[in-house]
């Protein structure tokens, strides 16, 4: 696939990615019961490394030390984020645990401009400030009360921000590619290790539907997902392309009351239109809107 249709092609990856994201959350809920997140995490991971290791092989000429430690680095960020938003969520709805994650799109501009200069603009910084407020009523449940479940989502949040930072960082003059599936073998350790800590590696097997997810979560939610979320942050700028992911949290959301595991709140929709409201503005700024009230008017 040419540069030119990637990059055209890069923030629908990133939505497609967030949709596929967005309906795991009530299934994780569940499964959660039934397997070790250790081990759910590393499964999912080792088969994402390898199919697209064997997917990607000719890309592995231009592997060099560079590619390494920078696809560690990125690892071992998404294993951080992931193990902290999954324990969250044994302690908290699939709606908040969405939601909460969702506040990486109101860090990324600010760290983004500490570690590359990139000053956000004023629109990136309404848009945070819309994205919060959505956040806010979505969480509001006739009072604002964190549980220990929605303070560790809360903290996942700043990890996925540094990951998505991270992301664009080393992704600049590399094989996204490569970098990619040297991400998901570190992660894969760090999950290995964390299962063989916490005893959760099933010696006696699991149910027949826990492998279905497993499989579901591996291919769909991490090879295909996390690859387009890659491709796509390589290609559109950190600010835009945090705030195309927080439409995982709206996703997230949805799929869960489609479902059956929790029921929507009147303040739920309204955080949901400020979400949708905040990529707007980051995305177009609101220039059809100011090119609206300069349009002269016709006399009749």
């Amino acid at each position: 696939m040419s540069e030119n249709t990637l990059k055209k092609l890069a923030k629908p990856m990133i939505v497609l990615a967030t949709l596929i994201w967005g309906s795991t959350f009530f299934i994780l809920k569940d499964t959660l019961d039934d397997v070790d997140l250790m081990f759910l995490l590393a499964f999912r991971f080792t088969l994402a490394a390898a199919i697209l290791a064997l997917a990607f092989w000719k890309h592995w000429k231009a592997m060099d030390l560079g590619y390494l430690w920078r696809g560690g680095v990125m690892g071992a960020l998404m294993f951080a984020a992931y193990a902290v938003q999954n324990y969250g969520l044994m302690d908290t709805t699939p709606g908040k645990n969405a939601f909460f994650t969702a506040v990486y799109c109101v860090i990324v501009p600010f760290l983004y401009w500490a570690v590359d200069r990139l000053r956000p603009s004023r629109w990136n910084v309404l848009a945070a400030v819309l994205c919060v407020a959505g956040i806010g009523f979505v969480s509001w449940d006739g009072g604002f009360a964190l549980t220990g479940g929605d303070l560790l989502t809360l903290l996942s949040g700043f990890l996925y921000a540094c990951h998505i930072t991270a992301v664009s960082k080393f992704s600049q003059g590399r094989d996204i590619f490569i970098l990619t599936v040297l991400q998901f073998a570190a992660t894969a350790l760090c999950c290995w290790a964390g299962a063989l800590f916490t005893h959760g590696i099933p010696l006696d097997g699991l149910p027949p539907r826990a492998w279905w997810v497993l499989l579901y979560l591996a291919i769909a939610a991490t090879t295909v997902a996390l690859l387009f979320q890659n491709v796509g942050q390589k290609y559109t700028d950190p600010s835009s392309a945090a705030l195309l992911l927080s439409l995982e949290a709206p996703f997230g959301v949805a799929f869960s009351v489609a479902f059956g595991a929790e029921s929507p709140a009147p303040l739920m929709y309204l955080g949901f239109a400020l979400i949708f409201l905040a990529v707007v503005c980051s995305e177009t700024q609101f220039k059809f809107l100011r090119r609206a009230r300069q349009m002269p008017r016709r006399s009749a």
